[in-house]
């Protein structure tokens, strides 16, 4: 059974060195195998289409495999069906979002030994009690939507449990963090329906990647809780607006919902963040072309290394909400396979959830404010949102 495979991986990480260092404990492995572990945001999907990998064996490339997942106790990731800002003026959007959601049930039914699609919370616990890694989904980006409450339906159907309403553009849902331009000053008109019937479906709201104004609105019409799939703290880097604010921390956990801590560098570090400033600024100074930015960044990244960040700054972010909003609304969203070389020392790929537990245990967590972190919260908010929607279909 791979519950046993995961324990002997586990205990030989731990005997070879290979994948975690000499701190981390029994305990913390112990925890990694005994508890649902839940990362709202991994990019497998649009990595595989991009370069195709078999992730059921080892891969040498990418975040994520089976037998990485396998060593981290990560048994319930979410896929994220990313698609790219252009698809929002091109058109095609949903032709794209079909085709990864085909590539995961094509990973399943390649391996169903190990892999199961999961549409709900009940889902994700049955794989789990027969030892297999739970594969639910979340769109990245509404556009394939189109304007369409059809395509929505469609969309729910095919195992889509969240969607991430808008990504680096304004699109026409809601304004982006990322485009200065902000026609909707929030939400379009669609976009504010949007929000009520994705709670009369089932479907979580994900409000990473939106404007602050956009967040705010979506507060004020849901019914449901929200979820942040994968963002950080504006604390620990002032003016980035992906980034949370306390005040829209306090205002999700007000509506019961979850922040899920980003593991990339740049939403973990304010010296990050610089870093990818000046070498943005230089990549535009030197009009580099795009089949050539990864060359230059090499050769970049010698004169001036890239400063990654640590586990204890991730765990920093962990410990601000705590304190902040109460330990009932914070996660793990690392954006694995999202965010480049940009990962912190210690948690590189879907190995390395027990270093974060250790991490947690080192700060004086207790188990079950762990078990909260690593899947309890999440799936609060996602029962919530089930049970809104089965009693929004019964009225």
């Amino acid at each position: 059974m791979v519950k046993n495979a995961l324990m002997s991986l586990l205990a030989l990480a731990v005997v070879s060195g290979a994948s975690y260092s000499a701190e981390v404990s029994e305990r913390a492995l112990r925890l990694a195998k005994d508890n649902i572990i839940v990362d709202s945001h991994i990019d497998v999907p649009y990595r595989l289409t991009e370069e195709w990998e078999d992730v059921t064996r080892a891969t040498e490339k990418g975040d994520f495999d089976y037998p990485r997942a396998v060593k981290g106790g990560l048994n319930a990731p979410f896929m994220s069906i990313y698609i790219p800002a252009s698809y929002e003026k091109s058109g095609g959007g949903d032709l794209l979002a079909d085709k990864l959601i085909d590539s995961m049930e094509a990973l399943v039914g390649r391996a169903p030994d190990k892999f199961a699609l999961a549409h709900s919370v009940a889902d994700v616990e049955a794989a789990f009690n027969k030892g297999l890694i739970a594969l639910p989904m979340g769109m990245e980006n509404g556009t394939p939507i189109g304007g369409s409450f059809e395509k929505l339906k469609h969309f729910y159907d095919r195992g889509i449990r969240y969607i991430t309403l808008a990504h680096s553009q304004t699109n026409h849902i809601s304004d982006s963090s990322y485009d200065l331009r902000r026609p909707w000053k929030g939400l379009s008109p669609f976009g504010k329906d949007l929000v009520k019937e994705m709670n009369r479906l089932g479907i979580m709201i994900d409000i990473s990647h939106v404007s602050d104004d956009a967040f705010y609105q979506v507060m004020e019409l849901s019914k449901a809780p929200a979820i942040a799939s994968h963002s950080s703290l504006r604390k620990f880097t002032p003016g980035f607006e992906r980034n949370m604010s306390d005040e829209m921390v306090k205002a999700l956990a007000e509506n019961d919902g979850v922040i899920m801590i980003n593991f990339g560098s740049s939403f973990i570090s304010s010296t990050a963040r610089s870093w990818g400033e000046r070498f943005s600024a230089k990549l535009k100074e030197e009009g580099v072309a795009d089949e050539k930015r990864e060359d230059f960044e090499l050769a970049y990244r010698e004169k001036d290394p890239y400063p990654f960040a640590s586990l204890t700054m991730v765990l920093d972010h962990i410990d601000y909400v705590k304190a902040l909003v109460g330990i009932e609304h914070v996660g793990i969203g690392s954006d694995f396979d999202g965010v480049g070389n940009s990962l912190p020392r210690d948690l590189k790929d879907v190995s390395a959830y027990p270093k974060l537990i250790q991490g947690l245990l080192d700060r004086g967590y207790t188990e079950d404010e762990i078990g909260k972190i690593l899947s309890g919260n999440f799936l609060r908010v996602w029962r919530q949102v089930e049970e809104i929607a089965a009693k929004a279909k019964k009225a």
